[in-house]
């Protein structure tokens, strides 16, 4: 395994071994105490201390069948999608690239391929099961990169340590996505980048038929498929609940990022954001 510098090693813990339990989350808890304020949970109101463990429940239930799940639901649009993502980092050898949401992966591999032993590719996750798939993976393709759980809200890393930041398809589950925005900036070193791939707002043509797919066909390929037809349900109802374009891009502005823009994909489907730390 590559010898990780000792800050690092110190707040994260590596997860390469299939006999340890990935039973310590990473993140401090201490600075996500209940308040009592509520938040959504797909169209459902939940107590904000409650939403992560129903999500992390319907991850867990999703974690095996996952990219079969994908290539299905999306026809495989999701690999062009993040290879479209991967072109826009740039990966190069000596790179640090903080992945989050990493869940099975995708990026992580395709980010550790071209950087290489001379750089890092952090792949972490506040899902144990996703983080498990992610990892066997990264180890099926002969990749030794670090693997952690890690709460995006409160990220386990120091100050101006990243040059890049990604999120795939996983902004849109984070209870404070304000607070998960301004822990990427926090991470990433002057002149570094963010890139946030994620569910959008599709273009107003397309609404009807694209309501349609997510609240009825989708919810029965996830029954026919994974026998969980709950969870593509709660998959449809937050993706709606997620910020449009032009919201999504004034929150990270907010949260200290300039020059941002984004990109559609698949008539406003899909947009990956970019951001930069000055």
């Amino acid at each position: 395994m590559r010898t990780m510098h000792a800050g690092t090693a110190s707040v994260a813990r590596i997860i390469n071994e299939e006999s340890k339990p990935m039973t310590q989350n990473v993140q401090n808890n201490d600075a996500a105490q209940s308040n009592g304020s509520t938040t959504h949970f797909g169209f459902n109101t939940v107590a904000e201390d409650e939403k992560e463990s129903k999500v992390a429940e319907v991850f867990h239930s999703v974690a095996k069948n996952y990219d079969i799940m994908n290539d299905v639901m999306s026809v495989g649009l999701h690999r062009v999608w993040k290879l479209f993502t991967v072109n826009r980092v740039a990966p190069r050898p000596g790179m640090k690239v903080l992945d989050l949401a990493s869940g099975t992966a995708d990026l992580a591999i395709a980010f550790a391929k071209k950087i290489g032993a001379s750089g890092q590719v952090w792949a972490t996750d506040i899902n144990e099961s996703m983080l498990r798939v992610g990892r066997d993976r990264l180890i099926d393709k002969g990749l030794i990169t670090p693997v952690a759980l890690a709460n995006a809200e409160h990220l386990p890393f120091p100050d101006n340590y990243f040059d890049v930041v990604t999120v795939a398809f996983g902004l849109r589950n984070m209870t404070h996505k304000d607070q998960a925005l301004k822990e990427m900036q926090r991470v990433l070193r002057p002149g570094g980048r963010v890139f946030v791939l994620e569910f959008s707002k599709v273009h107003a043509p397309l609404q009807k038929a694209y309501d349609f797919y997510s609240f009825n066909l989708l919810p029965k390929m996830g029954e026919l498929i994974a026998n969980d037809s709950a969870s593509y349900q709660y998959l449809a109802e937050s993706i709606r609940m997620h910020p449009d374009q032009e919201t999504l891009k004034a929150m990270m502005k907010d949260a200290g990022f300039d020059f941002v823009k984004y990109h559609n994909m698949s008539a406003g489907i899909v947009a990956l954001h970019e951001g930069v730390k000055l």
